[in-house]
């Protein structure tokens, strides 16, 4: 998912949730308003904790990529269906000068 899509989706009120599977210094040094704090070996028990379905889109997100991808894994393997990552990650977000959450 791209940046720019995701920025609007949170600005309407419609955004899917938005699993952050980076460490806990990261997290709570900026992230995605919103997001969901699903370090990456508890991703897992994250995702049933905040979806209705394994039909609904989740979107993952980690710093660079490695771990969002290995998250996508793990979910996938779990039977979610509608998994996407974010294009440029965090560091792209950040970098974009969009909005985000502390604490």
């Amino acid at each position: 998912m791209k940046a720019e899509q995701l920025d609007g989706l949170l600005k309407n009120g419609d955004a899917p949730v938005v699993l952050d599977v980076r460490s806990t210094f990261e997290y709570d040094s900026g992230h995605i308003p919103g997001a969901i704090h699903a370090p990456l070996p508890g991703v897992l028990k994250a995702a049933e904790a905040v979806v209705n379905s394994k039909e609904d889109l989740l979107v993952i997100v980690c710093e660079h990529g490695p771990r969002a991808q290995m998250a996508r894994m793990f979910l996938k393997f779990r039977g979610y269906k509608n998994l996407q990552l974010l294009e440029g990650h965090m560091s792209r977000w950040r970098s974009s000068g969009r909005s985000l959450q502390t604490g």
